[in-house]
């Protein structure tokens, strides 16, 4: 009997195929489904095929007894990765910083391969333990910990990943400064326990941070901010304040860029009083040449 009709049923559709006489084929050109095989039973979509002939008899095959009918299909948009923390440029003080990002696959798609995810510090890959994840919607969360702290100054991590059908992300890196030390801070004048009858004083220093300058200098005085303090590429800075009479308590604070700080408190205590002589008696007087006498006065003030 001749072969009258051959069909292929692709994900749920048939599709009628054409006899090719020149390679006595039945053939046909098929738009492939649009979603990825990864996750069919199997990893591929299973092709039925049924021949049907003149007697209206027909034949069956499937991908479970062809593996030629075995349809891979894969797709074609890459995971998208996003670190989250540390942002780039960020200064932290913590030697052991926490690196957070996401991998997301497209809805639908072959989901993110956790055994293509890398994570490298300053070029160097790290430890599957220093990295945790936890699944998210159509991806996963990351945290990278390093197990031994980095030291003061740039570091840069990248991470690549890639779906389970090969597409590779866009590679995403961060560069932050990590700063545990705070910045030196010499407060010159005045001096701590300084008595001045002088309201009017400058309070001058130098500080400085090796890993985050630029450095701010704030003056307190009694607790009240006084103002900008501007602070020269060298460190040296200088604020005019007035004192008020009697106890002043005087904090000089210094903040690197990473929100480290170092404070230096001086007292120093205003006394505008004057001394007034209320009193004076010289005993004896008169006295003989050449004998003691006791002199005494009375102050107030």
């Amino acid at each position: 009997m001749a072969i009258q009709t051959v069909q292929a049923n692709i994900n749920g559709t048939w599709h009628n195929l054409t006899y090719n006489p020149e390679n006595q084929r039945w053939e046909a050109t098929i738009t492939a489904p649009g979603a990825t095989s990864f996750n069919q039973p199997g990893g591929y979509y299973n092709v039925q095929v049924r021949a049907t002939n003149t007697a209206g008899t027909q034949g069956t095959a499937d991908g479970s007894t062809l593996p030629g009918l075995q349809l891979i299909v894969k797709e074609t948009v890459a995971p998208v990765i996003t670190i989250t923390s540390p942002s780039n440029g960020a200064r932290v003080t913590n030697s052991n910083q926490p690196v957070t990002f996401t991998v997301i696959d497209e809805a639908g798609g072959s989901g993110v391969d956790l055994e293509s995810v890398v994570v490298k510090l300053d070029g160097s890959a790290v430890s599957a333990g220093e990295v945790t994840h936890s699944a998210v919607t159509n991806g996963y969360s990351f945290t990278y910990t390093p197990a031994s702290p980095m030291g003061d100054g740039s570091h840069t991590v990248t991470v690549d990943a890639s779906d389970n059908d090969g597409n590779a992300a866009a590679q995403k890196s961060t560069t932050f400064i990590v700063d545990t030390v705070a910045p030196s801070l010499n407060v010159t004048s005045p001096t701590d326990g300084l008595v001045t009858n002088n309201a009017s004083i400058t309070v001058t220093g130098t500080t400085n941070d090796a890993t985050s300058s630029p450095v701010t200098v704030t003056v307190q005085l009694n607790s009240q901010d006084q103002g900008a303090v501007t602070v020269e590429s060298n460190g040296s800075f200088s604020k005019a304040i007035t004192l008020a009479n009697g106890a002043n308590v005087i904090v000089v604070t210094s903040t690197d860029q990473a929100g480290k700080s170092t404070s230096v408190t001086i007292n120093v205590t205003l006394d505008t009083s004057v001394p007034q002589i209320v009193a004076a008696s010289i005993t004896p007087n008169p006295v003989d040449a050449g004998e003691t006498m006791v002199i005494s006065v009375q102050i107030t003030g």
